[in-house]
């Protein structure tokens, strides 16, 4: 692992946001979830598409907070812009578990 600075680390923007909609992504190669997450006033809704089908369903995820880095530049997956990447980590078996705050934080609240 390679070391980096704090510096490097400041220019990564982890923000919290909360998940106002998801739907199946039907033209995705693998099995995801298209996530609308609202990011507070400042960063607005953007979208991301999430490989998390294993512990997710799209209904059961509309309300919850996640992180997710909002600097990134957007990639297309199948015919969904994904503008986020959704933080997570893998299980015993290698399937998506989202990362949260433990309490409620307002959305768009940065990583520190």
């Amino acid at each position: 692992m390679e070391p980096i600075t704090y510096a490097d680390f400041e220019k990564v923007e982890i923000r919290a946001g909360t998940i106002v909609d998801a739907q199946p992504h039907p033209t995705a190669r693998k099995p995801s979830i298209q996530l609308w997450i609202d990011f507070g006033p400042q960063i607005g809704t953007k979208r991301s598409a999430a490989q998390i089908t294993v512990h997710y369903s799209a209904d059961r995820l509309i309300g919850r907070q996640v992180m997710a880095v909002v600097n990134f530049p957007p990639r297309r997956i199948g015919d969904f812009e994904s503008e986020v990447l959704v933080l997570g980590v893998p299980d015993e078996n290698g399937a998506v578990v989202l990362l949260k705050p433990d309490l409620k934080v307002p959305d768009g609240g940065k990583m520190f």
